[in-house]
């Protein structure tokens, strides 16, 4: 059975930092690439980040570019999204997902994670 399982996620001020982790299992987790995605309230999902499954490569949305991290340990089977000088408009509900082709279609998703940022 496969699970993507998100933490980290919370209440912070505005400028302030959160950690994301996305625990994986029932895959072979080096063998896809991952993503994180975000929904706010009354708005569809959106593309935040992804990461090859050697972590070599990344890409962001421009929204979070230069202040969202994304990275990978594929020895402990986790994703990371560090996220810096949040602002407001980044609060959402975060999903980390699995892609196993380079199709840009996700096979699994997790559960989601609250992110909720004050100003």
């Amino acid at each position: 059975q496969v699970q993507l399982v998100e933490s980290g996620g919370g209440l912070v001020q505005a400028g302030g930092s959160l950690s994301l982790s996305c625990a994986a299992s029932g895959i072979i987790f080096r063998n896809y690439a991952m993503g994180w995605f975000r929904q706010a309230p009354g708005k569809e999902r959106e593309f935040v980040a992804r990461i090859s499954w050697s972590g070599g490569s990344t890409i962001y949305a421009n929204s979070v570019k230069g202040r969202f991290t994304v990275s990978r340990d594929n020895a402990k089977n986790t994703l990371y999204l560090r996220m810096n000088n949040l602002k407001p408009e980044d609060t959402a509900v975060y999903y980390c997902a699995a892609d196993r082709t380079t199709d840009g279609v996700y096979d699994y998703w997790g559960q989601g994670t609250q992110v909720t940022v004050s100003s």
